[in-house]
């Protein structure tokens, strides 16, 4: 799993840093390529020429920042990165990834690259203990970074405690456990994936929605941006974490759901219209709120503007599109007519009158309908395998 994978370790300054020789080592004999990024506390421990001579590429430190060409070396190790590992990670390099601080070139480079990141911490219990690095830890899930847990053992204070940093080889059992590959599938291709539903306001405290959570908009941005995609995420109001390494545009309405996917298109190659927009919205938004009168209320909607259809006027040749079907009854002779009407390349049909598979649930059951080809449904499965599902199916279309 990771041959051909480029890898960029960050080596900070904790004595556990050896350890991270070893990993290298160990990652470049099942056939990674790594490149090293050292920060100054670092180099204290080890040199530079060290990691240089045995990870066969050159080491980025704060010196290069010096040199004509720093940007260009720093900025492409973000660029090409697959898969970023910070091994030993202190409790100072923890912080300041978690709050956006680039100080220096590791910094700097970290918060510039769009991959996988993977955070290997290295500290004192009481360190690790401290509610400031259990807040950073945390904030590093939400950001979407993957944190591993320490050992608990020998220190190197000479008293035995969490935050002994982990084993070369139990680094390695996690990232394989992180189902890791080197399939760019999409690489370099731009994909715009719409997710969440839209809110049509009634008065400035009522709206008018659906129950749409977002989980599988938002499963497939992550999956595209895993094979290489460049992601504009555009969402509307959900409970889930902002998820990191892409563009996120957020929106309320249909309307504005509709602005930015006009925008997001033009430069786009494939278009995935995940969110449940609203079909319908109230003709009057009142400005105050609605008083009760009498028993009875009586509110007009109108249709709004079909965002598919208006996207299939101006679709090109090489551009893809995908639909998604939300029904609760005749699945697949609605999806069918769909199909048909909006000149979509997929539509994605599911059945939201399924609680177990419908709006809010962690899985889903889809059927993959294409012109011309007969209808595909998928067992019940994770809404991350359903999206794995539609991205390999994409990448059959032969996007170019």
């Amino acid at each position: 799993m990771f041959n051909h994978l480029n890898i960029t370790v960050y080596v900070t300054g904790s004595v556990a840093v050896y350890k991270s020789l070893i990993l290298i080592r160990k990652l470049m004999k099942k056939g990674a390529n790594v490149s090293v990024i050292m920060t100054s506390d670092a180099q204290r421990f080890i040199t530079k020429l060290t990691f240089q001579t045995l990870s066969k590429n050159n080491v980025i430190v704060d010196d290069d920042l010096l040199t004509s060409n720093s940007d260009i070396t720093h900025v492409k190790v973000a660029d090409q990165s697959d898969l970023v590992i910070v091994v030993p990670a202190t409790a100072n390099f923890i912080a300041k990834i978690a709050n956006g601080i680039a100080d220096d070139i590791s910094t700097t480079t970290f918060l510039a690259t769009h991959c996988q990141k993977v955070i290997v911490p290295a500290m004192n219990v009481n360190m690790l203990k401290n509610p400031a690095t259990q807040r950073n830890l945390h904030q590093l899930k939400l950001d979407g970074m993957h944190v591993l847990q320490t050992n608990h053992g020998m220190l190197a204070e000479g008293y035995i405690g969490d935050g002994r940093m982990l084993e070369p080889d139990q680094i390695i059992d996690r990232l394989e456990d992180l189902n890791l590959k080197n399939d760019h599938i999409l690489n370099g291709k731009k994909v715009v994936v719409t997710a969440g539903g839209t809110i049509e306001p009634l008065d400035p405290v009522r709206y008018i929605t659906n129950r749409s959570s977002g989980k599988m908009g938002y499963a497939i941005a992550k999956n595209a941006l895993k094979h290489g995609a460049k992601v504009s995420l555009i969402t509307a109001p959900t409970n889930l974490n902002r998820p990191s390494g892409m563009k996120v545009i957020e929106v309320n309405t249909s309307e504005e759901m509709e602005q930015q996917v006009l925008d997001e298109f033009h430069s786009a190659d494939i278009l995935i219209m995940a969110a449940a927009v609203a079909d319908f919205k109230p003709v009057h938004f009142n400005d105050q709120k609605i008083k009760k009168h009498g028993g009875q209320l009586s509110i007009e909607f109108q249709m709004t503007n079909d965002i598919l259809k208006d996207v299939s006027k101006i679709k090109k040749n090489h551009q893809i599109v995908v639909g998604f079907a939300a029904e609760t009854n005749h699945l697949l002779q609605n999806a069918h007519q769909k199909l048909k009407s909006k000149k979509v390349d997929i539509l994605v049909a599911n059945d939201v009158s399924n609680h177990q598979i419908g709006f809010n649930s962690d899985n889903n059951q889809v059927t993959f309908l294409r012109m011309g080809k007969s209808p595909l449904t998928t067992k019940v499965k994770s809404k991350e395998k359903i999206a794995e599902a539609l991205i390999q199916m994409i990448s059959q279309l032969n996007v170019k």
